[in-house]
């Protein structure tokens, strides 16, 4: 009897410790995807241009961020995962006036937040039943659109920002085709260049100017539904 009890609970013990074992593996985790994404974006001033005179005035805009993303994954080991991805994103999110000042990110102009796109990269492992947790970072490059006045007229003007991005994430696999996740992302746009939409301005046909230092970061929270093929 005592005999029978021990094999019993030895052969239970050997499957506790089998089934934790397959549902880790990365299977689920590997190959072509593509998803969609929506969350919550907010841009804030640098230290360099951020106004310290006034700590009420962060100089920063939040909105609605949406869009799609690519990627491929693939196995390293049996939990391990490095993956490539892309994405292409909108934001809501615009200048408003303050208490009496406008949150204009040191710019000194309206602005509202253009297309931002990413080319980066991911490192996970598979943390428990269809889970996986990764960091990620990579190159990103951010388009905000400007509406200055001169005293006279309207200059409209597009601030293309590059910089980097990295970040964190748990994905789920809901099934071996389908996952939902998700993510937290800060990016530090730190290069850039106005882009004139009338050449007027300019004494070359380029349409843009010369490269110059900048200071902007940016948040944000992101939850997405892909597909795996």
């Amino acid at each position: 009897m005592k005999k029978g009890i021990a094999l019993i609970l030895a052969s239970a013990s050997a499957t506790a410790l089998a089934v934790p074992a397959a549902a880790q593996d990365n299977s689920a985790f590997t190959g072509p995807r593509i998803e969609g994404i929506a969350g919550y974006d907010i841009s804030k001033a640098g230290s360099d241009v951020d106004n310290d005179l006034n700590d009420e005035d962060d100089e920063s805009i939040d909105g609605f961020m949406y869009g799609v993303g690519i990627g491929y994954d693939f196995p390293v080991g049996d939990r391990v995962v490095l993956g490539l991805e892309a994405e292409g994103t909108f934001s809501t999110a615009e200048t408003e006036v303050v208490d009496g000042d406008l949150e204009d990110l040191g710019f000194g102009a309206e602005l509202d937040t253009g297309r931002d796109l990413y080319v980066g990269a991911r490192a996970g492992v598979v943390a428990g039943e269809n889970l996986l947790l990764y960091a990620k970072g990579g190159y990103t490059n951010a388009r905000y659109n400007l509406l200055a006045n001169d005293g006279t007229t309207d200059i409209e003007t597009d601030v293309d920002l590059d910089g980097w991005r990295a970040g964190v994430g748990a994905e789920y696999a809901m099934s071996e085709n389908t996952f939902v996740k998700l993510e937290y992302r800060y990016s530090n746009y730190n290069e850039g260049e106005f882009d004139f939409n009338d050449d007027d301005f300019f004494d070359d046909d380029t349409g843009e100017s010369d490269r110059f230092d900048a200071d902007l970061d940016r948040h944000q929270v992101a939850v997405g539904f892909g597909l795996r093929f």
